[in-house]
């Protein structure tokens, strides 16, 4: 029986059973976080969207990336996501279909600002001079 490269029996990429698992959290947990009215002031008038659950291999933990709508920074509301995320755990019971449910830790979404450097980088005078139209 042949191991993985990294020593420790598991590959780097997620299981087809991780990324199911996740998925599921990750629509759950959005329809949790849209229902759900906080009494928490920093989250009473937050629209919090989930997109996505990086679950860990035994599926005990989740890694949750969240962002703001209206790309607003999240980080400021990461501190009341954790103080509500036991809340959230115990709202995602009964929709899963798991024996345990994993506990939640919030993440911000760097996503889509890593996107927007790359695409002010590609936009830059140096960068297209260099990808400029190609010579025929």
């Amino acid at each position: 029986m042949k191991r993985a490269a990294n020593g420790g029996g598991h590959s780097a990429a997620p299981s087809q059973r991780q990324l199911r698992v996740g998925e599921e959290i990750r629509h759950a947990l959005a329809e949790v976080l849209i229902r759900t009215e906080f009494r928490d002031p920093d989250l009473a008038h937050a629209h919090i969207t989930v997109s996505e659950v990086r679950m860990s291999p035994y599926l005990k933990h989740a890694a949750v990336f969240a962002s703001v709508l209206g790309n607003q920074d999240i980080r400021p509301l990461l501190p009341a996501l954790r103080r509500v995320a036991p809340y959230l755990r115990a709202q995602l019971a009964p929709k899963l279909k798991l024996r345990v449910v994993p506990d939640i830790k919030f993440l911000a979404d760097e996503a889509l600002d890593e996107a927007s450097k790359i695409n002010a980088l590609l936009h830059t005078p140096a960068v297209a001079r260099d990808l400029g139209p190609e010579e025929t």
